[in-house]
């Protein structure tokens, strides 16, 4: 009797335990590979303020939007381009009345940090090629990938991509362009100023002119599918003075 008793208790208790399946899931991000140290950082201090969880995937622009087209289950998407937003609102991918534009970044020409300085000066038509020479340049993909297509836009507006474009490594996002370079594996790179601020193994050699691609700004909103109940807390907490601090302090310029 006393074994049929504990068998039933078990049973009870196996059966109002919460399942994984019922734990409260983070709130899910899909965010542009050169926010992750500043969301990183502000993401802690949310989880800490709120009691809130979230998790991050980082990438892309690009890659991201088309993992919301094929019905990724992100909460909240930011992206390093106001192109790829417009893509996915277009689609009606995203929540357009959450949408807001927080930051603006600068492309900067970087280099491995253990060669010995270059003397760069970036102007229209300046020595890039002769730097290069059988070395690559490590940037993001031309064609898709946000930072690529600052590179290659600056670059023509400066009268050197058809030099250049032989040359050019391009990879899935910023933060392996900018590991390229810090391996050596690439004589220089095209990154945005906060992400050769993360990584000590590089040097910044000059900075891109601002009329020489259009401006760098990061939209953000919450995606049209978005079901967590702290989604719009957190996308909230991104325009918050604490969120403001750790962005400027990662080298972004806050818009609003």
């Amino acid at each position: 009797m006393f074994r049929r008793l504990l068998c039933i208790l078990s049973l009870m208790a196996l059966a109002t335990a919460p399942s994984p399946a019922q734990e409260p899931r983070p709130v899910l991000v899909f965010a542009a590979a050169s926010l992750q140290t500043a969301f990183n950082a502000i993401a802690a201090a949310w989880q800490q303020d709120s009691g809130g969880k979230v998790t991050f995937s980082y990438a892309a622009s690009s890659a991201l939007a088309r993992q919301l087209e094929q019905g990724a289950p992100a909460d909240l998407f930011a992206t390093a381009d106001l192109d790829w937003m417009d893509w996915a609102q277009q689609r009606n991918l995203i929540r357009p009345e959450t949408r807001r534009t927080l930051l603006e970044n600068t492309l900067v020409l970087i280099e491995p940090a253990d060669r010995p300085p270059t003397s760069l000066k970036i102007g229209p038509g300046f020595a890039l090629a002769e730097a290069l020479g059988d070395g690559r340049l490590a940037t993001g993909q031309v064609q898709s990938v946000p930072v690529g297509r600052y590179a290659r836009q600056a670059l023509t507006h400066l009268g050197l991509w058809e030099a250049i474009a032989p040359r050019i490594a391009g990879v899935e996002n910023v933060r392996a362009a900018l590991a390229l370079v810090a391996r050596g594996e690439a004589r220089f790179g095209i990154v945005y100023a906060t992400d050769a601020k993360a990584e000590p193994r590089v040097r910044v050699v000059d900075t891109f002119p601002a009329d020489s691609h259009p401006p760098i700004l990061y939209p953000l909103a919450l995606t049209a599918q978005a079901s967590h109940k702290q989604a719009k807390s957190f996308l909230d907490y991104l325009s918050s003075p604490a969120a403001i601090r750790i962005f400027e302090a990662e080298g972004f310029r806050v818009t609003r």
